[in-house]
């Protein structure tokens, strides 16, 4: 809590050159068990107090330091190290104002703790308002915890394929399970975020910043579509391509793979010729072989192997994924046929109860 903060200063700056040159300050958060260090620039302190000004109704009691290098109180600067150091004591005695100050409007909202970096969970939006509560800067934060998340949600999958590839049906399920509900989360963030910036837009930013965040969250949603393609346990394929079963107590969901793949994965489709028992042909020099001596004839005939090895070990790492797939969703159906079983004793139930009820209630008239 922001209570529980003991000291705030700014020790020292940075200057950095990305995306354009500007100073950052260094303030040092002091609490009763621990410490740490937020970087900030003057530009978020402006936004700081525009926002502490309209959430609390007053400005802070510390007016923030000039922005300019020319003070009608101080006058002019001799250089730009000695604005800087004067900027830096201003911004220091402006955090503590509000630290100290007797209200607690101000170190009590949440644009202050989260200037700070106090760890706390985001404000819940206001019963009745849907206000999402960001700023500029906890906007971007927001936006790049979402992408933390779809990595994770890639992880994930990735860990699901492996256990996938190795026979482990039940944690390749499990996995799979938690690539769903993190996407999920992550749906509902994207739909937070969205709403913020629709309100930040129609606050203060400017056109071309509005823009190019509204792209971010367009690359978002992308991904978000992807994944959840890539999560999805069946995998539907095309209306021609599937067939489908459907009986009671069995299900059968069976992906036709397309011509031109089956013929590349196994190579010509011609009939095979040889009848066992008869008399083989002579060989048949062709292009590729007629250059060749014994030993290029043999090298070709073991990379042919090789390839043939190859493919049906793909073949086989297919056949593997289709049948641990099906057990999958067996073992979801069975799930979900269980949780019907329990909702259809739940009801019969509350019937019976609700018709004792009823005949209570009849023989009270």
């Amino acid at each position: 809590m922001a209570a529980a903060i003991q000291a705030v200063s700014i020790r020292g700056h940075e200057e950095r050159q990305t995306p354009k040159p500007h100073v950052v300050y260094r303030i040092e958060i002091q609490a009763h068990v621990r410490s740490w260090q937020m970087w900030r620039r003057y530009s978020e302190f402006v936004e700081l107090h525009t926002e502490l000004t309209k959430s609390t109704g007053s400005p802070p009691p510390v007016l923030l330091p000039p922005k300019n290098t020319f003070s009608i109180f101080r006058g002019p600067f001799k250089d730009e190290s000695s604005m800087i150091e004067q900027r830096r004591a201003g911004l220091e005695a402006y955090l503590r104002a509000i630290i100290g100050a007797k209200e607690d409007r101000w170190r009590e909202s949440y644009v202050f703790r989260e200037f700070l970096g106090v760890p706390v969970g985001k404000q819940a939006p206001a019963a009745g308002t849907g206000s999402t509560q960001f700023s500029l800067a906890s906007w971007l934060d927001e936006h790049f915890e979402l992408q933390s998340r779809i990595r994770d949600v890639r992880a994930h999958i990735n860990r699901r394929d492996t256990l996938s590839d190795r026979g482990d049906v039940g944690a390749s399920h499990t996995a799979n399970v938690q690539a769903k509900k993190a996407l999920a989360e992550i749906l509902s963030r994207v739909r937070t975020l969205t709403e913020g910036l629709r309100e930040l837009g129609m606050a203060w930013m400017a056109e071309g910043e509005l823009q190019r965040r509204t792209d971010m969250v367009a690359r978002l949603q992308d991904d978000c579509e992807k994944l959840g393609k890539i999560v999805t346990v069946a995998r539907q394929a095309s209306r021609a391509n599937t067939l489908t079963t459907t009986t009671p107590g069995t299900f059968t969901n069976v992906s036709i793979a397309p011509e031109s793949d089956r013929a590349a994965l196994l190579g010509s489709d011609k009939p095979v010729s040889r009848v066992f028992g008869a008399a083989l042909k002579n060989p048949q020099e062709t292009g590729q072989t007629r250059p060749l001596d014994d030993h290029g004839l043999l090298q070709l005939q073991k990379t042919q192997m090789e390839h043939q090895d190859t493919q049906l070990s793909q073949l086989t790492t297919i056949l593997q994924r289709q049948r641990h797939l099906g057990e999958a969703i067996g073992a979801e159906l069975r799930l979900h046929n269980e949780m019907l079983d329990d909702l259809t004793n739940d009801v019969d139930r509350v019937g019976g109860k609700l018709s004792g009820a009823k005949k209570q209630l009849n023989r009270l008239g």
